[in-house]
């Protein structure tokens, strides 16, 4: 009965969130469902439970969120993003425009710029090059989720993308972690979505398939959409209803300038994370009044959140003159990190309901015992936990939250590298997340003006079946030669 209560409690969290429904109260109604199918007692489950989960949750990650969202509206509002966009357009040009796209994408999201911001600021660049190029406007969507939600988020050494930051405290690692298997990961990844896109231009045009686009989407009815807003919010760091709030600049930075925030942040978090703070002493970290912990479980939070604080002065410094209202800037970014965290935060503690119940150790033995061992293993349960979420750092914290320590000890006792685990986990979290429900994809095909039925294939091929190739190579490798 307890595993029924799972899996309907689960079948309530797709069905109803898929319908718009809002996940903060989605998620502590459909756990207290799970909790009574198992009679174990409902408001200890809600309060202890549920609300301990998600409070720890925003107590280790806020800061992240919180810098990450500030950061990319103030590279929006400076008109930086716009920037390196028309930069990668016009040095690259129309027949080059997939290629454009991709790159400009993968160039601000892996410097730091929330994915939401991204979006919003690519889609009339990439139609603006694919008109020009005569290129399907369905194909659009694949493009930029192609530069700005696989590689980048998920692979890249280094990369300040929330998901890369999760597995930090339970394994004890970097932002910088297995960077070889990293590298190696985001060249399958773009080179199989760029073989992708390619095939499918030149299909069309063999076909005679032009732009075929509408008018220019409204970004601003898309980021007050109510239900976008709700698919969004969970899936990524960034409230998509902020998007229009603050002042853009009347005049765009030159791209020296532009491009400077972005190496602030992979400099600053590289020198932090492997240079400076392993050479500090934190002893006392381990004592009770700051939570008997160690350095290795919080420095990789505190490299990215001191890195993404760094370049976000940097950013308000050297472009003071240009940015009309800091505050309201600054302001707007401040809110649209509260519903995003608040709403994986509550994924979380739903999460750790079910993970509390005595039916959870047949699934945790069932995920433990799948064939090919523990990096297997951790892949399948991150993939399907971020498919049922519709969230990649959802459905990775709920899967670590659950059998992170069971993990590291399994490495520990088998010599697998934490680092390993790391980097398998959150490419794992960055693959089926991307089903039809997931709120990227819903947000980014109502930005690009298109719909499932024309675009979803190739956002399969892009985001779901490059990263699962590059999974695997992972997994190959990493079982064969360990973690480099």
């Amino acid at each position: 009965m307890g595993l029924l209560g799972i899996l309907a409690a689960l079948g309530l969290l797709i069905w109803l969130s898929f319908r718009g429904w809002s996940v903060l109260l989605l998620a502590p109604a459909v756990a207290l469902v799970a909790a009574a199918t198992a009679r174990e007692p409902l408001l200890a489950h809600w309060t202890q439970t549920f609300m301990g989960s998600a409070a720890q949750f925003i107590a280790q990650f806020f800061p992240i969120f919180l810098l990450g969202a500030l950061f990319g509206k103030l590279m929006d509002d400076s008109g930086s993003v716009q920037t390196i966009a028309s930069f990668m357009g016009e040095k690259l040009g129309h027949q080059r425009a997939i290629l454009a796209v991709v790159l400009a994408g993968a160039l601000v999201t892996y410097g730091g710029v929330s994915l939401f911001v991204a979006f919003f600021v690519l889609a009339p660049m990439a139609r603006a090059l694919f008109q020009a190029a005569n290129i399907p406007q369905r194909l659009m969507p694949a493009a930029i989720a192609l530069g700005t939600s696989t590689f980048t988020m998920s692979a890249m050494p280094g990369t300040p993308a929330i998901q890369n930051t999760i597995p930090m405290p339970f394994f004890g690692t970097t932002p910088f972690a297995a960077p070889g298997l990293g590298i190696i990961a985001s060249i399958i990844m773009l080179m199989f979505g760029l073989w992708w896109l390619g095939r499918a231009e030149a299909s069309a045009r063999q076909s005679g398939e032009g732009f075929g686009g509408t008018a220019d989407v409204s970004t601003k009815d898309v980021a007050d959409d109510q239900f976008i807003r709700e698919r969004a919010t969970s899936a990524h760091e960034f409230d998509p209803a902020e998007i229009s709030h603050g002042k853009h600049a009347d005049t765009a930075p030159s791209i020296v300038t532009a491009v400077l925030p972005l190496l602030v942040v992979l400099g600053l978090n590289l020198l932090l994370s492997i240079f400076v703070l392993p050479r500090l002493d934190f002893s006392f970290l381990a004592e009770e009044r700051w939570g008997s912990t160690s350095l290795a479980a919080v420095a990789g939070v505190w490299s990215v959140a001191v890195a993404l604080a760094a370049a976000s002065v940097t950013l308000i410094v050297i472009n003071w003159q240009r940015l009309p209202d800091v505050r309201a800037s600054m302001d707007a970014g401040a809110n649209a990190a509260v519903l995003p965290i608040f709403a994986v935060a509550s994924l979380v503690g739903f999460g750790a309901v079910v993970a509390a119940l005595p039916a959870f150790a047949l699934v945790r033995d069932w995920v433990l015992s799948i064939a090919g061992g523990p990096l297997v293993s951790l892949a399948i349960a991150t993939n399907v936990l971020a498919a049922l979420t519709g969230s990649a750092s959802g459905g990775l914290t709920i899967a670590l939250d659950a059998l992170g320590e069971t993990y590291l000890r399994l490495a520990t006792e088998t010599g697998i590298d934490p680092a390993l685990m790391h980097r398998i986990a959150v490419i794992g979290s960055g693959t089926l997340d991307s089903l039809p429900h997931n709120g990227a994809v819903v947000t980014l095909l109502a930005v690009c003006g298109s719909t499932h039925s024309k675009s979803y294939l190739d956002m399969v091929m892009a985001n779901i079946v490059g990263p699962i190739l590059a999974l695997v190579a992972v997994i190959f490798l990493g079982s064969m030669l360990g973690s480099f």
